[in-house]
């Protein structure tokens, strides 16, 4: 505002008081309206002084008056080669033939191995002081440009506020609709060509390596004489203008932040109403049981017979059983005298299934599935028969392990007699979690 005013007063020293008779905020507000909207008036975060920016017409009607100027230098040798960079780009980003892609990439690696020979042999190639400005020329109004992105890409967003604010301020129906329709319309933007060559270009410039490269080789260019002798000047902010992209593209992350608040706001407005609804009818129940606490109303005597009506479902009737009557023997057992040999009940092998388990576990630990073969080679039986059968008890109670009954595994071990004993099983796969 304090430029505004500068501005209309050299205006009125030099064609007089009555040739702008308002003051300066007057002339903003008044372009800041719904109107004209030349301007958006905003106030950021932590400052109660409006703020001032140009909208994405305005900025489109001000870039068609400079192309209007003569132009003393107009270069086409930069914006042909951009255009076979962005060429190459887009036809070896669509390759999908990778023979195609090597042999391109041995021709760059031939092409990049030459210039450094040249370099090393004293043969420098230097750009001639037309080509720097070509290519100045050429880098300036595109960074320019990404400012007029940056704007659309938040206007976008500022329609989408709005638009939700509307909604939500006419809206009859649930709040799950709502958040529907709300939330289809933002995914549309993030999702379009527009959201997110935004994001993949903000994720980029957010690098704070790129933000300092990019600050090295503006202070570099634009040290070049070739730059300094252009006529008009460079503009002199160009050496900022990726702090420009990084405040334009704050306000449009900040935009969308305040599409998340006001969603927080409506669902916590709606919860208030609703639980005001419900403690309203609460009351409204307390009030009528305290009037009748002393009395009851004339009329007809009501009863109830049981708080909850009684089920009885036919099917959950037992069916008949037989009353069982027990067997009893009144014999005497008579001691016997016999000699029964007892070593069978000390042969009885016991297969500790923890430890089975605890050998899967050791081999998943590097693997991320074993089948049982794989597991003796590391783990061989110790009780045969016996403990193959354990390990096929563990993967039929183990939800993440695979018995293939279509395929076979044979596995091969020596009992305590020293006989070869094999088994022919089906394939036993375990899997970790």
């Amino acid at each position: 505002m304090a430029k505004v005013d500068d501005d209309l007063f050299a205006l009125r020293e030099r064609l007089g008081d009555e040739a702008f008779p308002g003051s300066a905020g007057h002339y903003l507000d008044a372009w800041a309206s719904d109107d004209m909207a030349w301007l958006r008036k905003y106030y950021p975060p932590g400052n109660d002084e409006p703020h001032y920016d140009v909208t994405p017409a305005t900025e489109k009607v001000i870039e068609w008056l400079a192309q209007l100027q003569e132009r003393h230098f107009v270069g086409t040798e930069s914006r042909l080669l951009t255009v076979f960079e962005l060429l190459r780009q887009m036809t070896q980003g669509t390759e999908l033939n990778p023979e195609a892609r090597l042999a391109e990439l041995e021709k760059r690696k031939a092409e990049i191995e030459s210039q450094i020979r040249r370099v090393r042999e004293g043969q420098v190639m230097l750009m001639d002081p037309t080509q720097v400005k070509d290519r100045f020329l050429q880098m300036a109004a595109t960074a320019r440009g990404l400012l007029s992105d940056f704007r659309d890409v938040e206007q976008n967003f500022r329609d989408l506020d709005r638009s939700v604010r509307e909604r939500i301020a006419t809206w009859d129906e649930s709040r799950g609709a709502l958040l529907d329709v709300i939330f289809d319309d933002r995914d549309a933007i993030e999702t379009s060509d527009q959201g997110k060559s935004f994001q993949a270009f903000w994720d980029f410039l957010m690098s704070p390596e790129r933000q300092e490269e990019l600050s090295s080789l503006l202070r570099t260019v634009m040290a070049l004489d070739a730059v300094r002798s252009l006529t008009p000047p460079p503009d002199p902010r160009l050496m900022r203008i990726h702090y420009d992209w990084l405040e334009a593209g704050e306000i449009a992350q900040r935009t969308v932040a305040r599409l998340s608040q006001q969603l927080r706001r409506y669902l916590d407005d709606q919860a208030w109403l609703e639980n005001r609804r419900i403690m309203q009818l609460i009351r409204s129940v307390e009030q009528h049981a305290l009037m009748l606490r002393h009395g009851f109303p004339d009329g007809p005597d009501m009863e109830i017979d049981e708080p909850r009506p009684t089920i009885d479902l036919p099917i959950e009737r037992p069916l008949f059983t037989p009353a069982f009557k027990p067997a009893i023997a009144s014999d005497v057992v008579q001691a016997g005298d016999e000699d029964i040999p007892a070593d069978a009940l000390f042969e009885q092998v016991y297969v500790d299934k923890q430890r089975l388990a605890s050998n899967i576990r050791r081999v998943l630990q590097s693997r991320e599935q074993v089948s049982l073969v794989e597991i003796l080679e590391d783990h061989p039986l110790e009780q045969g028969l016996a403990e193959l059968v354990a390990y096929l008890s563990l993967a039929s109670e183990d939800r993440h392990s695979m018995i293939h009954d279509e395929r076979t595994q044979t596995i091969a071990w020596t009992d305590d007699t020293g006989v070869a004993r094999q088994a022919t099983m089906p394939l036993v796969v375990f899997l970790r979690p």
